[in-house]
């Protein structure tokens, strides 16, 4: 890579890094990621996901949807949840912002590209 492209891609990177809603999505992901009651949902409801498997293969249909029930309503306990909640809010306004800047990126450079592809068309209409 360009040293000039990697240098301004290095900024890029860091006033995406130091942008609020980048570093808000961060802070309540890394709550969400220590919050222990949040941990303990996410392995009961594999726990529960794997005993609904098992079931299954042992051929017992109540016991599989009894298990299914129960991941379920952990499903939805983990769903509800504040930090979850905001922990979403938060990811659809960094995904938002990465894709805007992600739609600017992409219309100056498809500019930019269209400009030098004139400027060379237009020098090769000149040499005839």
């Amino acid at each position: 890579m360009e040293p000039a492209i990697e240098e301004a891609l290095n900024t890029l990177l860091d006033l995406v890094r130091k942008s609020e809603v980048i570093q808000e999505y961060q802070k309540i992901e890394q709550q969400a990621k220590d919050h222990p009651k949040l941990q303990e949902l996410i392995e009961a409801i594999k726990t529960e996901q794997k005993n609904a498997v098992a079931f299954s293969h042992y051929d017992k249909p109540v016991a599989e949807q009894s298990a299914i029930k129960k991941a379920d309503e952990l499903a939805q306990a983990f769903d509800e949840h504040p930090l979850v909640v905001t922990y979403r809010e938060k990811l659809i306004l960094a995904d938002d912002l990465l894709q805007h800047m992600t739609r600017l990126l992409e219309n100056d450079l498809n500019r930019s590209l269209e400009q030098r592809y004139q400027e060379e068309l237009k020098k090769l209409h000149e040499r005839d």
